[in-house]
This record gives structure tokens, C-alpha cells and sequence, in this order.
């Protein structure tokens, strides 16, 4: 069931498109990756579903209705680009945003203190922000984000400028919110961040929509029939011919490209004759390969136009 759909959603700022016609649909319950490079249009899709910006044409769809004002309290939105009051103390801050959300301030109260809690923050509650480094602050800002128990989740680069515990922490978070029921929408350049935490992606350029699906069903996709093959003793080196190519190869690990219309299995057959295999499976791209090689892809698409 879709929680977000979007049907041909089209905007311009004094000429320029920032968004092309872009349809989606987001899963009820997923984690949903919005990649693109800069410019792309992502941060202008992302505005439009907050409601800070109109769009020109085009539908969306959040849980089956059109989307409105009223829609706005049911979404917490972790913006690229941080915005607290520096002069105010984090507790007061919390409470303040979560009332705006509109929970009573008995409520905001319990929930932010259950929530600093929980994240190891209650000696920053009388603390004002400005007295607190950057990483710090973003914690703040992420507590906000999720105090009034969002149905969407809308997150932008939001690892950015923390540390590695840090980072560790707000996933498992993030993951634990999605495990209740949170659909997430979750925009970064970090590929590696999101192998790990989405379900499905849509990749952007150029205010289009160039690539979407699952991650796995992606990757299958872009496969390049290659296998690795890890040799207990190798009895000799592994010759390459018409169908097997080495793509690369160190010490007894080798990288075998097949040739369109080869089995796997064939390769499987010929490796077996240079000696006692230990592993064998097939290799699938990278997000960050597949991400380089298809805005690659799109952007000669649109310089021969």
C-alpha cells in the first residue's frame, strides 16, 4: 500500500525545472532513499511535501488523500540545513517544537524527557545550544524530528557532521521507528548508509526520475555477470579465454567476467580444473557504482539531445 504517491509533479524557478514530471510511490512502513547529485531536484521534492514551496502541476498523495495542510503534524522533517534557537535551553527548545507538533505540554514534557534519556542527554536539559557543539546540536534536532511519533519520517544527509558512534546510534534509531510502523523518507549521498537502512531507492538527475526499484532488484539490473572465485591451493593460474575474462586477481582471489549468454555454472566447471575451490558467488555493484555510472549515463543522454 502507498503511503506517499506522486503523479507527474512538475516545478520551475524563473525558467529553470527543477522537477520534470516526477512520479513515485513510497510503501507504507518502507525506507525509501531519494539519491541524486547536487541539483537534482531532491531538496526541492523534499520542500514540496513539508509544504514550504508550491509546486506548479502535478498530484500528491499522502495516505490515500490528498495531500494538505492538515497532513503537516503527521510528518517530522530533519532538514540538510539546521534551524534551532542557539539562545534557548534544549529542554525548553524540545518542548517548544513539540507543542507545535501539537502534543500538550504535559505530553511534549514526558516524551522529551524519556527521549533525552534514552539518548544519554539529560545533563544538556538546561544547557542553551549554543553552548553545545555541532554534533550535539544535531541531536537535538534529530529529538525534535521524531517527538510528536511521526507517521513519515523525512530525513536529509542526516549523518552528516557526526561521528561514527554517533552515526551507529541514529541508525539503529532510525531503524527502530521503521520496526514500528514509520514509513521514512531518507535523502543522503552516503551510499554505504543507505545499503544498509532502505528498502528501495529512486535515483534523480536533472529533476528526472532515472532509476527506482528495490535495492537488490537495482542491482540485479545493473549486474556485469561478474563471480569471484577463491582458490583453497590452486593446482596453476587461471587462464582466461573468450568467455572468461580476469577482471582482476590477487593471489588465489580472482574477479571472472562471463560473456553475455555463458552460465554461471560453466564457469564454475572450468574454474575447477586449476584446483580446489573455496568460494564462488557472483558480484553484484555497488550502490555508488551503479549511482556514477547511471547520472553518467543520463547526463550524455542529455547533451546529445
Amino acid at each position: 500500500m502507498s503511503f506517499i504517491e506522486v503523479k507527474d509533479l512538475k516545478k520551475s524557478y524563473d525558467g529553470h525545472q527543477a522537477l520534470k514530471g516526477l512520479s513515485l510511490c513510497v510503501e507504507q512502513g518502507s525506507i525509501y532513499g531519494l539519491l541524486g547529485p547536487n541539483g537534482a531536484g531532491k531538496t526541492t521534492f523534499i520542500r514540496i511535501l513539508n509544504r514550504i514551496i508550491v509546486y506548479d502541476s502535478g498530484q500528491i498523495y499522502f495516505d490515500g488523500e490528498p495531500l494538505e495542510q492538515k497532513h503537516i503534524n503527521r510528518i517530522g522533517y530533519l532538514p540538510e540545513e539546521r534551524g534551532l534557537y542557539r539562545k534557548m535551553k534544549v529542554g525548553e527548545q524540545i518542548i517548544y517544537f513539540a507543542q507545535l507538533k501539537g502534543l500538550t505540554f504535559g505530553e511534549a514534557f514526558r516524551r522529551t524527557k524519556k527521549l533525552m534519556k534514552k539518548f544519554d542527554m539529560l545533563t544538556w536539559w538546561n544547557k542553551k545550544l549554543e553552548e553545545l557543539s555541532k554534533g550535539m546540536q544535531q541531536k537535538v534536532q534529530f529529538l525534535i524530528t521524531i517527538i510528536h511519533e511521526p507517521d513519515l519520517l523525512i530525513f536529509d544527509e542526516p549523518f552528516s557532521g557526526f561521528d561514527p558512534i554517533n552515526q551507529e546510534m541514529l541508525k539503529a534509531e532510525i531503524q527502530e521507528l521503521n520496526n514500528k510502523g514509520t514509513t521514512i523518507l531518507f535523502s543522503t549521498h552516503m551510499m554505504a548508509s543507505v545499503e544498509e537502512v532502505c528498502d528501495s531507492i529512486l535515483l534523480l538527475n536533472n529533476g528526472q526520475k532515472i532509476l527506482e526499484g528495490p535495492i537488490n532488484d537495482v542491482k540485479i539490473q545493473h549486474k556485469q555477470n561478474i563471480f569471484s572465485i577463491i582458490y583453497q591451493n590452486p593446482d596453476s593460474h587461471f587462464v582466461e579465454n573468450d568467455v572468461f575474462r580476469i577482471k582482476e586477481q590477487k593471489n588465489n582471489n580472482y574477479l571472472i567476467q562471463v560473456t553475455s549468454g555463458a552460465e554461471p555454472n560453466s564457469l564454475l566447471r572450468y574454474a575447477m580444473q586449476f584446483g580446489e575451490i573455496r568460494h564462488f558467488e557472483e558480484v553484484l555493484p555497488s550502490l555508488n557504482e551503479i549511482f556514477i555510472q547511471s547520472v553518467q549515463n543520463s547526463n550524455l543522454k542529455t547533451v546529445e539531445q
